[in-house]
């Protein structure tokens, strides 16, 4: 899939997302996702990532996806942690992995 398939994809998933009080701005330059003005997940090449914090059940699982890795917006080798990168090729776990994102951010 490309860029374009994951943008399609990832526009839905906002307006999905929409619903459970979650917008849309930009961070690093990318589409994101915010619950207020906490970021949960924005749009990276032909991926979403998720700040699902590391540790958690989400985190380990979505890092056991195929192409799955930590997010380094700067790709210099500094990833965040927090936050996983997942392929457009695993979009049917977005919006599941955007819930939990959302609930980790709104839980404090």
């Amino acid at each position: 899939m490309t860029e374009g398939t994951a943008r399609r994809e990832y526009d839905r998933l906002a307006a999905d997302l929409a619903d459970l009080g979650v917008s849309v701005g930009q961070m690093f330059g990318k589409p994101t996702l915010k619950s207020g003005s906490k970021a949960i997940g924005c749009l990276f090449g032909d991926a979403v990532a998720f700040k699902l914090g590391a540790g958690t059940t989400e985190h380990t699982a979505a890092l056991a996806l195929a192409g799955a890795h930590l997010f380094d917006p700067s790709g210099t080798g500094r990833a965040m942690k927090d936050w996983v990168c997942v392929p457009v090729a695993h979009v049917g776990q977005w919006a599941a992995l955007g819930e939990a994102a959302l609930r980790r951010v709104t839980a404090g």
